[in-house]
């Protein structure tokens, strides 16, 4: 069945990954728990509605840009030039797994540079914008880039495929792990517990409030997965950790209550 996946098998499987996760997110965190989990926001106030329509749709466009890129890699000519091996038992279940992990670390570099790559000014302004616009993202923010973003972000795919084997199973692992912590990335709440970038078993994983902080202050915290790059090339927002410390325990809704009575207002 993996010798040849129909092109609207993989915008369906794409589209119905993003639709789920960041539907259920936003419904419970803007919706139907959003008094509840207050406290937990990390910005004050929440998006616009025509903010919220533009993530969706651009989200829509970057769904169909994944899947041409996923298609042609998984489709010959193409095809027979990557190491993409679709009998499973070519490699071991232990390589699967690896497989799965090597793509989440190599992703994770390649999102980091390009990710600065497109903070370039050059670059910036008739690019990248398009994913700033939402300073206050929420879950529906998660594909929202310009379509040449779009491109750029789905060269993981080819980049995975042309360097490691790699079964199309376990890149699609690889494929709901991204969009899981992508929506977090945009949740807009902080979900970590309190104390976490104290523990060192711990602090080397980003939290919704490492990239929501990149997304209001721009120039800081490109990470995607990990905090690592960020510590190598010291771009951690240097209020990071006070900043979530205070989104993690409850301190950060408590200190805008205590300003304003108004909460729950749309920017």
């Amino acid at each position: 069945m993996f010798d040849h996946i129909p092109f609207a098998y993989i915008v369906a499987s794409i589209l119905l990954r993003y639709l789920v996760i960041a539907g259920i997110a936003y419904g419970l965190f803007y919706y139907w728990q959003r008094t509840k989990w207050y406290h937990r926001k990390i910005q004050p106030h929440f998006p616009k509605p025509a903010i919220v329509r533009q993530e969706f749709l651009y989200s829509l466009t970057a769904v169909v840009i994944f899947a041409v890129v996923v298609h042609l890699v998984y489709t010959d000519p193409v095809k027979k030039y990557t190491k993409v091996y679709t009998n499973i038992h070519d490699h071991s279940m232990g390589y699967f797994f690896i497989s799965v992990v090597s793509c989440i670390v190599m992703h994770d570099t390649y999102f980091y540079w390009s990710h600065r790559l497109m903070h370039w000014k050059k670059i910036f302004r008739y690019v990248h914008h398009i994913h700033h616009k939402s300073h206050n993202p929420t879950p529906w923010a998660a594909f929202s880039f310009h379509p040449v973003e779009s491109l750029v972000e789905a060269g993981i795919v080819p980049l995975a495929a042309f360097t490691m084997p790699i079964h199309p199973l376990a890149f699609s692992l690889f494929g709901l792990y991204m969009i899981i912590m992508n929506v977090l990335g945009h949740l807009g709440y902080e979900l970590f517990p309190a104390g976490m970038l104290k523990n060192k078993w711990l602090n080397w994983h980003n939290t919704s409030t490492h990239h929501n902080m990149h997304h209001h202050y721009s120039k800081c915290n490109y990470g995607l997965y990990f905090n690592i790059w960020d510590r190598i090339m010291k771009t951690n927002h240097i209020r990071y950790e006070e900043t979530f410390e205070k989104a993690a325990s409850g301190q950060q809704a408590l200190a805008i209550n205590q300003k304003s009575s108004i909460i729950y207002k749309t920017e």
